[in-house]
C-alpha cells in the first residue's frame, strides 16, 4: 500500500514551486478569460472560513478556464479606504494607516493560503495615492459634466459613525456598519447625479447573465413608474401644489392632500392656529430615518389649516403634512385617495376625512367601506365626466386629458435618488474641489492629482458635520486655480464605495502612471467575464459600479457600458443554528488551524462539499475528516497503479468518459457540492475496478488527475507529476468526452406485470423492442396469469406486460 499522503510536505513544495514558476502566464495569444472576487475590506479579525468559500468558487473557476487554454485575469486588491477601516482603528485606538497595513499583512497570509492563482502584480489598494488619484480623476470628470454638485438638504445621519450615510446604508432604519439608529441632519453635501442614468442602469439589466433576484433588486431599487405632475392650487394664494400620482383616473376621488414635513412650503401653510403643532410635528419627522418613517405602522400628520383646489372639481381639499411622504420622491407631496389606497384610508379614517369612491366593481359603489378598494379595474363613478369609463383604459388616458385641461402633465417618476457622495470623515479620498469665493467651486487641476489625504495624529469624526479635515488650517487654506484668489478646499471625504466603484478596471493596468487604464488593455482584457461575491451588495456596489462604468464608456475612457458579464453570489456560511459568523458573537471559525490540520486541499473541497454554492450552509469541522479521507484514498488509488502496465478495459473507458461527462456537467451547472460528491462515487467505482481487473490504466488515473487539480491543486500536481506529468497538471488540457465511448453495452430493466415490478433484467443496449419484451416475457413467464392484452416497453427502463 502507498503512504499516506503528507498534505503540509507536498503543499509547501507546490507553493515554492508555483512561486518559481507561475502557472497563468500570459503569452499574447490565449483567449483571456476575467474571474474577479469582491475585494475584502482588511477588517482587523483577518478571514473565517465564510470568506474562503467564495475565494475557493473563483479560484476553481479561475483554474478551469485556465485548463480550457485561456490566460486567466485573476487579481486581488485592497478595498481599505471608509467607515470599516477607521470604525477598526478607531476601537484600536491606532491611527488607520497602520492598521490598515497590518490587516492587509494579515489577510495577505491568509489569502495565500488558500493558494488561488492571484496574480499579485496587479495588486491594488484604493488607499494608495497612484490608486485614488484615478478615484479623484473621475469625480472631476463628472463634476465638469454636471454630474457632481453641492446641495444642502436633511440626509441619513448615524450618530454612532458620526456622518451622512446614503439611502443605500440604512438597513431597517439603522446604519448598515453599526446597527445605530439613523437620524436626520441638514448638511451640505456633495451629490452624484446617478439618476441621469436610472433608465439605462434598468433597461440594460436586460443583457446581463446574472441572478434574476439580483435584477430584480435592482429594478425596484430604480423604481420606475408611469404617471402624472398635478398642479392645485393653495386656495387664497398665487402658489400651486405640484403632485406625482400614478393613478390620475383617481383625481375626482382626492379628497386631502399629504406633503412632506421638509416641503419647501410646508411651513409657510401653517395659520395662526396650526403654526405650533406644524412646527413641532415637522422638527419631530426630521429625527427619523425615511425606512423608520416608511414602515411605521401607525400614520402620524398634522393639519396645516390650509386648503387646496381640486383642479376638477373645485373641491376645497386640507393640506396636511405627515412624515410617511417623503420629500426626495416624487415632488414630495401626494393627492390622497382614501377609498383606493391603503395608507390613504387608514390616515382618513383616523383624522375623519372624507372617502369618496370613484372605481367600483360593477359600476356599484361600496356602502360603509371597511377597507379601501385597491382593484384595478373597474368602472368609474363620481367621476364627472369620467363616470362610466373602464378604469384601467382611463388610466392610461387620464395623463393626455390633464394636459389638455392644462392643469399638469404626463411624466414618468423613479424612486432612484441621487447618491449622497460626503462622507465626514478622515480615512477616505479626499473630494478635489477649491470653494473660491470669486469663482465658486473649482476642481483641482488634473495635473495636481492626487490631492494626498493629510497625515495627522488625530482623526476622529466630530460629530459637528464637518470633517477632521477642517481643522488642518496649512491644508485647508490654498489659492483659486482659476483666479489665484485666496480660497479653501473641500474638507468632507468620499465614501468608502468610491474606489471599490471602479477597482476592477486598474487590475489590467495597475502601474499605469498616465492614465486610468490605457484603452489598448481596456479592448484588450475588460470587461470583467465572471464576478463572484455576496448578494449584500446588490444595490450598493453592483449598482455603483454599473453607473461609473456607463460614466466612463461615456466619456470615451473605456467602449463597454456594462462591468461584469456574469455574476454569482455564493451563499453565506453561517455558525451554529444560522447566526452569521461574527467576533462579538464569537462563532468565528479561523481556517488556520484546519489548514494545519487537514491541509488547503482539503479545506478547498469541504468548502464546496457543505451544501449548493449559491445557499447559506451551517459550518461544522466534522465533517472535513470525510473529505480528507477521500483524498488518502485517491492518493493511495492513484501510487498504488500508477507502475502498471495496464491495459484499458472497455469498462475502464466507459467510466472514465462518464466520470469527464458527470463532472463537467456538475461543473457548468455551477453545482460544486455535487461535483466534489462525484469524484467520491467515482474514486469507489476506480477502487472496485482496481480489485476486479487488477489495476487501472495510466489515461484513466490522469484524466481524474486533471478534473480534480481546479479543486485540489497541489495533490493534483503531485499526482500528477507522479504519473509522469513533465509540466504543470495545469498546462493540460480538459479532457473531453466520447459519448460513444460511454454508452452501455448492456442495460438493466425492469419487467413490470400490471405495473408492479416482478424482476429485473440485462439486455443489450441497442435491442429492438420486440427482443426486449419477449427477454421480459421470459424473465417472468411463472408469473404471468390471465391474458396479456398489452406489451409495452419503455427504451431502457421498463418492460410493462398487462394481463387481464
Amino acid at each position: 500500500m502507498a503512504t499516506q499522503y503528507n498534505h503540509s510536505a507536498i503543499e509547501k513544495k507546490w507553493r515554492e514551486n508555483w512561486e518559481e514558476k507561475p502557472i497563468n502566464v500570459n503569452d499574447g495569444r490565449k483567449e483571456k478569460y476575467y474571474c474577479l472576487d469582491m475585494f475584502p475590506y482588511p477588517s482587523g479579525s483577518g478571514l473565517h472560513v465564510g470568506h474562503w468559500r467564495g475565494y475557493v468558487i473563483s479560484d476553481v473557476w479561475s483554474r478551469y478556464q485556465l485548463l480550457k487554454g485561456k490566460y486567466v485575469i485573476h487579481p486581488m486588491g485592497w478595498d481599505a479606504f471608509g467607515l470599516p477601516a477607521e470604525n477598526y482603528a478607531i476601537k484600536m485606538g491606532v491611527h488607520p494607516a497602520k492598521s490598515t497595513e497590518a490587516n492587509i499583512r494579515n489577510i495577505k497570509r491568509q489569502i495565500k493560503q488558500i493558494a488561488a492563482i492571484y496574480d499579485w502584480d496587479m495588486e491594488v489598494n484604493t488607499t494608495d495615492p497612484d490608486f485614488y488619484k484615478w478615484t479623484q480623476w473621475i469625480f472631476v470628470q463628472m463634476f465638469k459634466k454636471g454630474l457632481a454638485y453641492e446641495k444642502e438638504f436633511p440626509i441619513n445621519w448615524c450618530p454612532s459613525c458620526k456622518t451622512g450615510l446614503a439611502n443605500e446604508e440604512v438597513v431597517n432604519g439603522c446604519c448598515e456598519r453599526c446597527g445605530t439608529t439613523v437620524t436626520k441632519k441638514n448638511l451640505r453635501q456633495w451629490m452624484l447625479k446617478i439618476t441621469a442614468y436610472a433608465e439605462r442602469l434598468l433597461n440594460d439589466l436586460d443583457k446581463l447573465d446574472w441572478p434574476e433576484k439580483v435584477k430584480k433588486m435592482q429594478t425596484d431599487w430604480i423604481g420606475k413608474s408611469y404617471g402624472a405632475e398635478v398642479d392645485f392650487p393653495i386656495d387664497g394664494r398665487e402658489e400651486k401644489i405640484t403632485v406625482y400620482t400614478t393613478r390620475p383616473d383617481t383625481l375626482y376621488g382626492a379628497t386631502f392632500m399629504v406633503l412632506a414635513p421638509e416641503h419647501a412650503l410646508a411651513k409657510s401653510l401653517a395659520t395662526d392656529e396650526t403654526r405650533e403643532a406644524v412646527e413641532k410635528y415637522i422638527f419631530d419627522s426630521s429625527m427619523r430615518s425615511n425606512v423608520d418613517r416608511m414602515q411605521a405602522k401607525e400614520k402620524t400628520g398634522v393639519f396645516t389649516g390650509s386648503y387646496a383646489v381640486n383642479p376638477l372639481n373645485g373641491a376645497k381639499t386640507p393640506i396636511w403634512l405627515s412624515d410617511y411622504v417623503l420629500a426626495d420622491y416624487g415632488t414630495g407631496a401626494i393627492m390622497c385617495v382614501p377609498a383606493h389606497d391603503d395608507r390613504d384610508f387608514e390616515f382618513a379614517r383616523k383624522f375623519g376625512l372624507p372617502i369618496v369612491q370613484v372605481i367600483a366593481k360593477d359600476g356599484k359603489e361600496i356602502e360603509n367601506m371597511t377597507e379601501a378598494y385597491t382593484e384595478a379595474n373597474g368602472i368609474m363613478i363620481n367621476s364627472g365626466d369620467w363616470n362610466g369609463l373602464e378604469s384601467a383604459v382611463l388610466k392610461k388616458e387620464a395623463p393626455h386629458m390633464i394636459e389638455e385641461k392644462g392643469f399638469g402633465h404626463k411624466t414618468v417618476n423613479y424612486k432612484l435618488r441621487d447618491w449622497v457622495f460626503s462622507r465626514q470623515r478622515y480615512w477616505g479620498e479626499p473630494i478635489p474641489i477649491i470653494h473660491c469665493p470669486k469663482c465658486g467651486c473649482v476642481p483641482v487641476p488634473e495635473d495636481q492629482l492626487p490631492l494626498k489625504l493629510p497625515e495627522v495624529e488625530s482623526y476622529q469624526p466630530t460629530g459637528t458635520g464637518e470633517s477632521p479635515l477642517a481643522a488642518i488650517d496649512e491644508w485647508v487654506n490654498t489659492t483659486c486655480p482659476v483666479c489665484g484668489a485666496p480660497a479653501k478646499r473641500e474638507t468632507n471625504t468620499m465614501p468608502q464605495w468610491a474606489g471599490s466603484s471602479w477597482y476592477f478596471l486598474r487590475y489590467v493596468d495597475s502601474h499605469n502612471k498616465e492614465e486610468l487604464v490605457s484603452r489598448e488593455k481596456a479592448d484588450k482584457y475588460l470587461p470583467v467575464d465572471m464576478y463572484i461575491g455576496g448578494v449584500e451588495h446588490a444595490v450598493l456596489h453592483l449598482l455603483y459600479s454599473r453607473f461609473y462604468t456607463k460614466f466612463l464608456c461615456d466619456i470615451g475612457a473605456i467602449d463597454f457600458d456594462e462591468p461584469f458579464k456574469k455574476l454569482f453570489n455564493q451563499g453565506m456560511i453561517t455558525g451554529k443554528n444560522g447566526i452569521k459568523m461574527s467576533k462579538s458573537k464569537g462563532n468565528v471559525v479561523s481556517p488556520d488551524d484546519l489548514v494545519r490540520d487537514y491541509g488547503c486541499d482539503s479545506l478547498r473541497l469541504y468548502e464546496l462539499f457543505v451544501g449548493p454554492p449559491e445557499l447559506d450552509a451551517e459550518w461544522d469541522d466534522r465533517g472535513i475528516e470525510g473529505v480528507s479521507r477521500f483524498l488518502n484514498r485517491f492518493w493511495n488509488l492513484v501510487m498504488d497503479n500508477k507502475d502498471k502496465d495496464v491495459k484499458a478495459s472497455k469498462e475502464m473507458i466507459k467510466l472514465r468518459h462518464k466520470l469527464v461527462y458527470d463532472i463537467e456537467y456538475r461543473f457548468n451547472q455551477f453545482s460544486l457540492n455535487t461535483v466534489i460528491s462525484g469524484f467520491m462515487e467515482y474514486n469507489n467505482k476506480l477502487i472496485e475496478l482496481a480489485r476486479k481487473e487488477g489495476g487501472i490504466d495510466r489515461e484513466t488515473l490522469k484524466t481524474f488527475v486533471i478534473l480534480l487539480a481546479p479543486f485540489a491543486p497541489h495533490i493534483g500536481e503531485e499526482l500528477w507529476q507522479q504519473l509522469g506529468g513533465d509540466d504543470s497538471v495545469f498546462h493540460a488540457q480538459w479532457p473531453e468526452c466520447d459519448e460513444e465511448a460511454m454508452k452501455d453495452d448492456e442495460i438493466e430493466v425492469a419487467v413490470q406485470i400490471n405495473g408492479k415490478t416482478r424482476a429485473v433484467i440485462s439486455i443489450s443496449a441497442d435491442s429492438s423492442k420486440e427482443d426486449a419484451i419477449a427477454a421480459g416475457r421470459e424473465a417472468v413467464k411463472e408469473k404471468l396469469t390471465g391474458n396479456v392484452v398489452k406489451e409495452i416497453y419503455v427504451p431502457g427502463k421498463i418492460v410493462n406486460i398487462v394481463c387481464k
